[in-house]
């Protein structure tokens, strides 16, 4: 059977931990009482029958428990102390009644017992009540929502639409403004100018508001007395205040849009005050409409999620008040738990059902509004259910781990047989490493990377990191680590076997001619596989992969969220893959292949020039994400986090610069430059990246909190991550292995830039989850569409 304790740390919200109960803590006390009582009295007998049915029977008749009345009688008796003020807890504090064997530690134990009741009962109410107003502010957008589609489909069946564009049709209309809910509000209309004059396209959004959510569209509308709104453009007035729309900047045609916005309204600035005054008619169109109510659809399944996570917190922590109250009646042999658990039964975390009205009221609304009356569709957006791992997935990669060892056996015994002939017949070089060696340590690469992350997905569900919230996955197509695994075991085994098949054709006597369209179409078929549009071989997954590829390359149109920069990081790491993959395609597509001409693609100058520019691609990319989430953001820290990439690409300029002149300077100028990227980089990793070097910190040069318990495993990462930090060297040393090849020299230091970005990865999600659980932050805050503004703007 399962310890309680590792039930509780297995089920508690991971960004919550500190303020659960800290059941731990308690244990330790316990034991404390323990030892003192085995030192004094002889152990024990076994508990009688209706002590252990007490934690049963006082659960079963906690509604028969007054909140104010404790009895006097028994071992301790518990105080209440009344809350100051609305936002301040109950607090509460034990009185011993009864002598025990150690006071002392009796005392300590339930003056912890307090303090845990008293933090989970303040954190409750604070969460509580932060649920409660995004609830309400909520039911106020949901309102505004459905008052804009009627008035959008009423006017739309009068045929009164005006054309913003060949596909959209846009809206002008007066809705009445009273301060009730949807349906006791009367909707009143006025008829839509039939013709649009020019200050109708003129209102554009003030220069003064602030960069990123104001520049997304919004409507504006008149006011009417005060208690009339006119949905007649961009913004809208609803008892004497001016609502705005605001639709997040993450696709490019948003970020074009809001930037076309801003350069229109500094050319006519002057016309659109004018026309703020005379009260403005700007479109409201469907696809405004759609993402607001995808906004307002997000948020309502973010908010209900939190409130799962706050009865989760509820239900744990009143089974660990339980079963800590259980173990220190066994051990002091009183009775204790009816009398301390009635307090905690009748204190505000267990008795307030503000939690569950409010699920039931959005569970309510969502059904209605967002799942077409269907609860069954509607629980699979609220209530999703994590994809079950199968137990022969584990059979599958060793199956597959097997094969793979197999066959890379076989093609390094060929392979050297192969060589020792050519040695004994005294042949020309081969030039299986100009053709055929690319596409293996592409491959390589790519898999060694995904392997690395399948590790780091199993030590982040070991060490309670919170990686699907921190990449926002969803929690029914994300890939388990033995996913990730049978997914590398049989492609590894697929690639090692058609080079097998490949070397085999090689030796039995087919021309390199014949045979070397084999890996190309290997590329091919992977690549097909990615794309395939059909619901097979983790298609959800393989479409995230694209999108963020996407998103990444269009940098910085899209705006940058964790899992984009995350994956950009990564793609920093695998430089060499994508020369390699440039050189493959250049051989491949130049038809290089049938003319055996295994040097044009090094040749050409376009090709090289190419091959440079990729070496720079993923650091510019990762640049422009910081640019962008600096435009978006504002912080400095943003702009400094792009100068690291900047001096990583004036370091990958001087070595290619000493490639093609090999001078004294050039070397210097490699060394000054490298040596110095190192440094930015490295103290963005431990201190930036990593929240380590901390002067100030309980674990020397570390940080205060930490998720594994051995400290020297930091020592040795940040020792680790230097050393392969300062592979560039091999550019200035050029120290190579008699009888290796430069290209297997150039793949060993690659792998080893992959297993520091592997190890990087760990540490990195880690202190994104502190951070998280420093704030507290276990639900994502969605961004609502409408907003208020003030009457100048």
């Amino acid at each position: 059977m399962v310890k309680f304790s590792k039930q509780f740390e297995g089920q508690l919200v991971p960004e919550w931990k500190e303020a659960f109960v800290d059941y731990w803590e308690l244990k330790k006390d316990l034991k404390k009482i323990h030892l003192l009582n085995s030192d004094n009295t002889p152990t024990s007998t076994t508990i009688t029958k209706q002590q252990n049915n007490t934690l049963f029977s006082s659960i079963r008749n906690f509604s028969l428990f007054g909140h104010h009345q404790h009895r006097n009688h028994g071992a301790i008796q518990v105080h209440k102390k009344l809350a100051s003020s609305a936002s301040k807890g109950d607090m509460y504090e034990t009185e011993l009644l009864e002598q025990f064997a150690d006071t002392d530690a009796t005392k300590e134990f339930f003056a912890c017992l307090d303090h845990q009741l008293n933090k989970v009962n303040q954190f409750f109410k604070t969460k509580e009540m932060e649920f409660m107003e995004r609830g309400e502010s909520l039911k106020k957008q949901l309102e505004i929502l459905i008052e804009v589609k009627t008035a959008f489909e009423q006017q739309r069946g009068k045929g009164a639409v005006a054309q913003d564009s060949s596909e959209d049709a846009s809206i002008s209309y007066t809705i009445s403004c009273e301060e009730e809910s949807v349906k006791d509000r009367t909707e009143q209309e006025q008829q839509q100018e039939n013709r649009a004059d020019e200050m109708e396209r003129n209102d554009m959004p003030s220069a003064d508001s602030p960069r990123s959510d104001e520049l997304g569209k919004s409507m504006r509308m008149k006011r009417e007395d005060g208690k009339m709104r006119t949905l007649s453009g961009r913004a809208f007035n609803c008892q004497g205040k001016n609502l705005r729309i605001n639709i997040p900047l993450t696709t490019p045609s948003r970020t074009f849009s809001a930037i076309s916005y801003l350069v229109w309204e500094d050319l006519v600035n002057q016309s659109s005050k004018k026309c703020a005054q005379e009260g403005s008619k700007l479109h409201v169109n469907r696809t405004k409409l759609r993402h607001a109510e995808k906004m307002i659809k997000g948020a309502f399944i973010e908010l209900y999620k939190g409130l799962g996570y706050l009865k989760t917190y509820r239900n744990l922590n009143m089974l660990a008040f339980a079963k800590i109250l259980k173990k220190f009646d066994k051990v002091t042999e009183k009775q204790v738990l009816p009398i301390y658990l009635k307090v905690v039964e009748s204190s505000y975390f267990n008795s307030s059902d503000k939690v569950t009205s409010l699920g039931d009221e959005v569970e309510e609304l969502f059904v209605k509004h967002f799942a077409e009356e269907d609860r069954r569709k509607a629980m699979k957006y609220l209530k999703p259910q994590q994809r079950k791992e199968s137990h022969s997935v584990t059979f599958f990669i060793g199956l597959f781990t097997g094969c793979f060892l197999a066959l890379f056996a076989g093609y390094v015994i060929m392979a050297r047989m192969m060589d020792v002939y050519r040695q004994q017949s005294k042949q020309t070089p081969s030039v299986y490493m100009e053709t055929v060696y690319p596409v293996l340590s592409m491959f390589s690469l790519l898999f060694l990377h995904f392997f690395l992350y399948g590790c780091n997905v199993f030590a982040w569900r070991k060490a309670r990191i919170n990686y699907s919230f921190i990449f926002e996955l969803c929690p029914t197509m994300e890939l388990k680590y033995r996913d990730v695994f049978l997914i590398c075991t049989a492609s590894l085994s697929a690639v090692m076997g058609v080079m097998f098949v490949h070397l085999s054709l090689i030796t039995k006597g087919y021309s390199y001619a014949q045979v070397q369209a084999i890996p190309g179409l290997l590329l091919l078929v992977f690549l097909l596989l990615l794309v395939c549009p059909f619901n097979i071989v983790y298609r959800s997954s393989r479409y995230c992969f694209l999108r963020v590829i996407r998103n990444i390359i269009l940098s910085p149109l899209y705006k940058v969220v964790m899992l984009d920069f995350f994956m950009a990081d990564q793609l920093c790491s695998q430089v060499p893959m994508l020369r390699n993959l440039e050189y493959v395609a250049c051989y491949y597509i130049t038809g290089s292949f049938k003319t055996e001409d295994y040097g044009y693609c090094m040749r050409t100058k376009h090709y090289r020039d190419l091959a440079y520019a990729v070496s720079f691609l993923p650091y510019y990319w990762r640049a422009m994400q910081c640019a962008r989430r600096w435009f978006d953001e504002g912080q400095t820290s943003h702009l400094v986090n792009l100068g690291k990439y900047v001096s990583a690409m004036l370091a990958a300029g001087a070595k290619v610069a000493y490639e093609k002149e090999k001078g004294v300077g050039w070397l210097c100028l490699v060394v000054v430059v490298s040596s110095a990227a190192t440094v930015y980089q490295l103290y963005w990793d431990f201190v930036k990246d990593w929240g380590l070097l901390q002067m100030n910190s309980k674990n020397p040069w570390l940080r205060n909190e930490l998720m594994l318990r051995r400290k020297i495993i930091y020592y040795l990462s940040m020792g680790l991550n230097m050393i392969l930090r300062l592979a560039w060297l091999q550019t200035v040393l050029h120290s190579s292995f008699e009888h290796v090849d430069y290209r297997v020299t150039t793949l060993f230091l690659a792998a080893l830039e992959v297993t520091r970005r592997g190890l990087w990865n760990f540490f990195r999600l880690e202190n994104e989850h502190l951070n998280n659980a420093g704030k507290f932050r276990a639900v994502k805050t969605v961004p609502l569409p409408f907003h208020e503004v003030d009457e100048e703007d």
